[in-house]
């Protein structure tokens, strides 16, 4: 199957979460890829309201947005036989950010290190891309299964972590010893404008190797106004192992809490509590979701 321009999108309380963002990926990927007669903004968001409409959903479900290069005059892989315009797929489902296809954000998942293969970098195949062509998710995904874990961390070809099978990756390191206790009560509202740990430093990789995330790009804002330091930077694995706090982050599963990478507990005081990072970072996002209307698009009503 040739590559194909692909999104996920998540639908909260009758909006649409970063949609212009999903959308303007989706066409930076068409374009790279080359596609012709691609359909309009307007086209695939009036498409996606009446598909919502036609299912009642509002809340809770999540979309797969596809763009096929269309119909062939002949059999061939040839894109130049693709002349009737694309074909756009939109595949809604009721999906909840925690449950049986998700992850639990509560008590956080393990992952493993990925053996089957490494994150190709642009001189193999751009991630920047955002396509459907997953055999370089899939089989890490498969290894993942079957050593019980929820996922693959995944190495760039020198040996760095880029991210997950399937999701962005952070660590919070904290070079102080002012940690907060697992027992404290973590106020957004009170801990924006003063984190209260100075050393705490929020890293997560370059995306040399890996798709730069809308999630993580709403993560590393989010950082940044409520004090947090962040580095993007290239990550070795021990730095993941040694990590105070890990976390994923992902538009189908929002942040997930890493307890355990390869055997190796990571957590506050080497247990598998969530950090307070994370715990902040986690109600921050979904007060995001609720409060910030600029972020996301309202899906009409219909009688």
């Amino acid at each position: 199957m040739h590559l194909l321009p692909s999104e996920g999108v998540r639908v909260y309380n009758g909006r649409i979460f970063h949609l212009d963002d999903h959308l303007d990926r989706l066409f930076r990927s068409a374009k790279a890829l080359g596609f012709q007669h691609v359909h309009t903004r307007s086209e695939i968001t009036q498409a996606i309201f009446r598909l919502l409409a036609a299912n009642g959903m509002r809340d809770g479900a999540h979309m797969r947005l596809t763009l096929t290069r269309g119909e062939k005059c002949t059999s061939s892989m040839n894109p130049l036989f693709n002349v009737y315009g694309t074909t756009l797929i939109i595949l809604a489902e009721w999906k909840p950010t925690e449950g049986a296809t998700t992850y639990d954000n509560t008590k956080g998942v393990s992952l493993v290190t990925a053996g089957t293969c490494r994150r190709s970098p642009p001189s193999t195949l751009d991630n920047k891309i955002h396509h459907n062509n997953m055999i370089q998710n899939i089989l890490p995904k498969i290894e993942a299964n079957l050593a019980g874990a929820a996922d693959s961390v995944m190495l760039d070809t020198e040996g760095f972590v880029a991210e997950t099978n399937a999701t962005n990756l952070f660590l919070v390191r904290c070079d102080c010893h002012c940690h907060h206790h697992h027992d404290d009560v973590v106020d957004v509202d009170k801990d924006k404008d003063h984190f209260g740990c100075d050393g705490a430093v929020l890293v997560t990789p370059s995306a040399d190797h890996c798709l730069p995330g809308i999630t993580r790009a709403t993560v590393l804002l989010l950082a940044k106004e409520l004090g947090i330091k962040t580095e993007v930077r290239r990550v070795s694995l021990s730095e993941f192992y040694s990590a105070d706090e890990v976390f994923t982050t992902g538009t189908m599963g929002e942040l997930t809490p890493v307890t355990m990478i390869d055997g190796r507990v990571i957590g506050w005081k080497n247990t598998t509590k969530t950090g307070v990072v994370t715990e902040i970072l986690q109600k921050a996002y979904k007060e995001a979701v609720k409060t910030r209307l600029h972020w996301s698009t309202e899906i009409p009503s219909y009688s």
